[in-house]
């Protein structure tokens, strides 16, 4: 086992060991769960720059009352506007008035110009004329807004069709979604309008979801129940069909992609080529286990060639569209596993070559038409490009080079290949880029910084910091947090654990010790980000006399295709195995009671909850699972039948992951917590859950959240946390029975 970082209060780093905690802490307070969750009354965060951004190669930090320009260079401040001055022309135009500057936002590096969100308008305001010059107004019960900046066209959904400019592009009757985000928001999807680059013309996503299943949600609010249906197409049932649309504004004409007969197949990652003439998007089986990218025509909507396939005997997953190189309108940048770690691949569209296909070490099949070559290779992974520097013809991005537990900041070189850092090698990075590519607006923390925001070159990697975030808890008694590693259940596998115990932590007493789990993929829990992303619960429960322990399973992120697909058809069993490594640590440890250890976690996690619960009562004592899946049948298709098939191709792995069929072995305390909106993972996972348990005499405890959805938001968030505390402490605390 090592260790690779702690942290501690600030007020207790003066000491001269980490274990020294009263002699300073003993007039200080611990947090509560107000301090520590959003929605609290007296929530505590990182001090923070909101809405800093780039107006060109200039860097903008906008105030309550005013709009800064500081250069990169020397970090000089020059007032460019005031909320006072913006008012006044606001007012003119009865626009209302703007509380802060912090939501306006520079899109034209050339202008003296601010783009302006408000309540059914957008409007520009040039600071040197002192006036509005330009307004787009649309419907203020619009959702789903996207304002193109050279063209000033603006799209937005009104319920299920979608309008340019005040014209109805769509007239779908119920069950046709246009404009929205579609397949469930996998695959990298997060809007579902997508303008060309002068805005000329918008491509569209068509979603007909009318032959799926509605799933039925009751509002309660009402004073007799009311019946809310969202379409929800469970594994192995009849998904929905999506086709894109492109729309010209100014001939109001449509076409449709002819993709072909859109049954069980996925449409991601639209992009558009530089000249607009083509759209290019990645085209997915239902299996998910092939992907193809191809070009269309804009015009016409025919198909022009495909440029690249991509299988996979148990997923592909494309997650980001192609980015064209500014310099080049003929070479784009493909990004792609398959090679194990997610790398970026450069293409020359206009280079063709004989078909060749590759078998790759981690399972793969490539299939190339196109010249390609790697531009970035390694057991790491890139997770963000941020953009170009044309003069350079470089590309900066993040990538887990330097550390799976953090992201910094690179530069490749394109016709070299050379990989050069650019930040200070700690910690977890996200950046800005400035419009040349210049300079980098560089956010970070590490576990003993909350946040540090500085303009940084990406020349010369001088920087000039914006911000340095104090220690929100400054005066509190805080716990002390360690990172190390242990082994996977494969006995080979790394895995990355965090510890939290308390201040006043004697290494001669036993604690009770709580596992919170996530472990499914797209997420990491342990980082090298600020107290190594320890959650304001851990905190509070470190406070109230808990060893708090959260371990990153084999299926989590960050740590390549191998390590994230070993769950490939049976969800929850290796990282079940790998939990339970964990908790076998936790037992080596003279300070833990092995006798009381409890675990936690939501929605994937309440999964693993209820699993651990069950599958090994010997180990796992009291649990709450929140918004648990139970039944991998009950779970949306895209998401399930990647990494599960369908129940009918893999009924044996279904089976096993039905956690109904283990009702019968709970033995120790398990509370399930659902919100009775939950779209996500739908309340009857927990209801039938309950029927087994029924079934099989076993008692679980039961707490719903009326009018949430998969998660408990707002003020709410405090009551549920304090629900899940009093039921540990009830049950796994020296009170407990």
């Amino acid at each position: 086992m090592k260790i690779i970082g702690k942290w501690m209060g600030i007020a207790l780093l003066v000491l001269p060991t980490l274990f020294a905690t009263n002699i300073m802490a003993q007039d200080s307070k611990k947090p509560t769960l107000e301090d520590l969750l959003p929605g609290g009354e007296t929530y505590r965060f990182a001090e923070n720059l909101y809405g800093v951004q780039w107006w060109g190669d200039t860097c903008i930090k906008p105030g309550i009352d005013s709009l800064l320009a500081i250069n990169p260079k020397t970090g000089k401040e020059v007032l460019l506007v005031t909320r006072e001055k913006i008012n006044r022309a606001l007012e003119q135009e009865k626009l209302g008035k703007l509380r802060h500057l912090s939501q306006v936002s520079l899109p034209w590096a050339d202008k003296m110009q601010i783009l302006i969100s408000l309540p059914g308008t957008y409007a520009v305001y040039d600071w040197e004329a002192d006036k509005i010059i330009s307004q787009r107004d649309f419907p203020k019960e619009s959702a789903n807004k996207d304002y193109h900046i050279a063209s000033g066209n603006v799209a937005y959904t009104i319920k299920n069709n979608l309008f340019v400019n005040g014209t109805a592009v769509t007239s779908e009757p119920d069950g046709i979604v246009c404009g929205q985000s579609v397949h469930r928001n996998e695959f990298g999807i997060s809007k579902g309008t997508y303008w060309s680059p002068k805005g000329d013309l918008l491509a569209f996503y068509r979603m007909d979801e009318s032959m799926v299943t509605q799933y039925p949600l009751v509002d309660i609010t009402a004073r007799v129940g009311e019946l809310n249906n969202v379409r929800y197409p469970m594994a192995g049932m009849t998904s929905h069909k999506v086709t894109i649309g492109i729309y010209n504004p100014e001939t109001q004409k449509t076409i449709y992609l002819n993709a072909g007969d859109p049954t069980d197949r996925y449409f991601t990652n639209i992009s558009w080529a530089p000249d607009a003439k083509s759209l290019y998007l990645i085209e997915l089986n239902r299996d998910q286990n092939h992907a193809e990218l191809w070009q269309y025509n804009a015009e016409t909507g025919e198909r022009i060639c495909c440029c690249y396939e991509e299988e996979h005997p148990k997923y592909v997953e494309p997650q980001h569209p192609i980015i064209f190189l500014p310099w080049d309108n003929g070479k784009f940048i493909y990004q792609s596993q398959r090679d194990g770690y997610n790398h970026l691949y450069l293409f020359d569209i206009d280079v063709k070559s004989d078909v060749y296909k590759k078998n790759t070490t981690v399972g793969s099949t490539c299939t190339e038409r196109t010249w390609m070559k790697q531009l970035t290779s390694g057991n790491w992974l890139v997770q963000d490009v941020l953009g170009f520097d044309e003069k350079k013809k470089e590309i900066i991005f993040t990538a887990t080079k330097e550390s799976p537990l953090q992201s910094n900041l690179y530069k490749v070189n394109v016709n070299n290949g050379k990989i050069t850092p650019l930040d200070n090698g700690k910690g977890v990075h996200r950046g800005t880029l400035s419009a040349t590519g210049s300079y980098l607006i560089d956010t970070w923390s590490s576990p003993e910084v909350p946040r540090s925001i500085n303009l940084m070159s990406t020349q010369n990697g001088k920087s000039i910091n914006l911000l340095t975030a104090k220690d929100p808890f400054e005066g509190f008694t805080m716990p002390s947090i360690e990172v190390g590693t242990i082994k996977a259940a494969d006995g080979v596998t790394d895995l990355y654990y965090r510890l939290v115990k308390p201040a006043d932590f004697d290494p001669a007493k036993k604690y009770p010790a709580i596992i919170y789990v996530y472990g499914g993929p797209h997420a990491q829990m342990v980082t090298g980000g600020w107290q190594n992303s320890a959650r304001g619960w851990d905190i509070y429960m470190a406070g109230k006399g808990y060893i708090m322990f959260t371990l990153d399973n084999r299926g989590s992120e960050n740590r390549g295709l191998e390590f994230e697909n070993v769950t490939f058809r049976n969800l929850g069993i290796e990282e079940g195995k790998d939990q339970v490594k964990g908790a076998e640590f936790l037992k080596s440890l003279p300070y833990v009671d092995a006798n009381r250890i409890g675990v936690h976690g939501w929605s994937f996690g309440g999964h693993m909850t209820t699993a651990l619960m069950l599958r090994y009562p010997e180990i796992f004592k009291v649990g709450v699972a929140g918004g648990p899946v139970i039944d991998w049948s009950y779970y949306e298709i895209m998401y399930g039948e990647r990494y599960m098939d369908t129940p009918q191709s893999n009924p044996e792995g279904y089976k096993n992951g039905n956690l109904k069929n283990l009702a019968g072995n709970l033995k120790g305390h398990l509370l399930l917590i659902h919100d009775d909106h939950d779209d996500t993972c739908v309340p009857q996972h927990t209801l039938s859950f309950i029927k087994a348990c029924v079934d099989a005499r076993t008692y679980p405890d039961l707490f719903i959240y009326p009018g949430h959805k998969h998660n408990v938001m707002g003020r709410d968030r405090v009551h549920l946390h304090e629900k899940i505390t009093r039921y540990f402490e009830d049950n796994l605390s020296r009170k407990a029975r």
